[in-house]
């Protein structure tokens, strides 16, 4: 992507990333347009978004007229962020979310138990991440709408059968199958600059069922025939194995910070309910996030955290750390 992209573009970027419907992509697609810094490192990318825009208004115009309302499937996000979980038949998504959550969709030995998204919130200390099971894909079979939910996700955990021989022929099969459409995984989440619709989710790689036997050779077969550059946790759903490590990695893949507020007129802050923000926001985004008007009218901070001296006042632009402690002031 190209140099210098403002905080209010990479924002606009990712609500376009999550977009449910086509009026959702052509709103932030124009606001993408709008804050994209003009000079000639981005003029390639600004006539890709003109381009984008173009073709979405064509779409809904199209859709329109035809009487037809795009619907898919949507998950309120929640938490500190959104992990989807993917893999082909027998897998074990929903082993794992039992095992991460306490969600408990049907576990059963043999294909397509899971049928519909099934959400669930994974603890991590004071936080939770939401975690969602996915219908499994095949060759043939992928819903529509899970391209809605995999660019939505701030993380994708790929999972592998290591009990069954055809449990890597089942994970190419997921990698071809997203690679025929414009929803991707890569090591890193972003939109390809020469194809604005073509979105790219990070993900990590998942080995599941250690426990069983020859499941250490699959996974170096697995390594030799499905070379990826994704980071990778091997696991056993069932008996634990590997849960802890995959669990932090979710959460630090999230690069979210914990705030706590305060009133002032309150002794104490509110240690139970952290807002989490992503890394590098201010306390402006978090006196967005309480209320637009307060963030209108806020005068400044004080900031009680590793960073600052207790009670420092600071303006708006500070930028907020981990467990930092926030008292807001109109």
């Amino acid at each position: 992507m190209p140099a210098n992209l403002t905080p209010q573009y990479l924002k606009a970027e990712e609500e376009y990333r999550r977009a449910g419907t086509p009026e959702e992509e052509l709103k932030w697609l124009q606001i993408m347009l709008q804050e994209i810094p003009k000079h000639k490192g981005t003029d390639k990318l600004q006539a890709e978004l003109k381009r984008k825009i173009s073709e979405t208004k064509k779409q809904l115009q199209s859709e329109r007229s035809a009487g037809r309302k795009t619907r898919g499937v949507r998950i309120p996000r929640q938490g500190a962020g959104t992990a989807i979980l993917l893999g082909g038949p027998n897998a074990g998504k929903s082993a794992l979310l039992r095992a991460l959550t306490r969600a408990t969709p049907e576990v059963a030995p043999y294909p397509f138990t899971t049928k519909t998204p099934v959400p669930g919130m994974m603890p991590w200390e004071d936080v939770f991440v939401q975690l969602i099971d996915t219908p499994p894909v095949t060759a043939d079979y992928f819903e529509p709408y899970m391209h809605g939910l995999i660019r939505g996700a701030d993380l994708a955990l790929l999972l592998v059968d290591l009990g069954s021989d055809e449990g890597i022929e089942d994970c190419q099969a997921v990698l071809e199958k997203l690679s025929k459409t414009k929803t991707r995984l890569s090591a890193q989440s972003y939109l390809d600059e020469e194809d604005v619709g073509l979105s790219y989710t990070r993900a990590f790689l998942v080995p599941n069922k250690m426990d069983l036997e020859d499941a250490a050779v699959r996974l170096e077969l697995l390594h030799e025939l499905v070379p990826l550059d994704f980071p990778e946790y091997p696991i056993s759903a069932e008996h634990g194995i590997g849960l802890e490590a995959l669990r932090n990695a979710i959460y630090h893949a999230l690069d979210v910070v914990r705030v706590y507020s305060k009133l002032p007129s309150a002794k104490q802050p509110d240690l139970e309910r952290p807002f989490t923000f992503r890394r590098g926001s201010t306390v402006l985004d978090m006196a967005e996030e309480v209320h637009k008007e307060l963030a209108q009218n806020l005068k400044f901070a004080r900031v009680w955290g590793s960073a600052v001296h207790d009670g420092t006042v600071v303006k708006g632009d500070y930028v907020l750390q981990d467990k930092d402690v926030v008292e807001l002031h109109v």
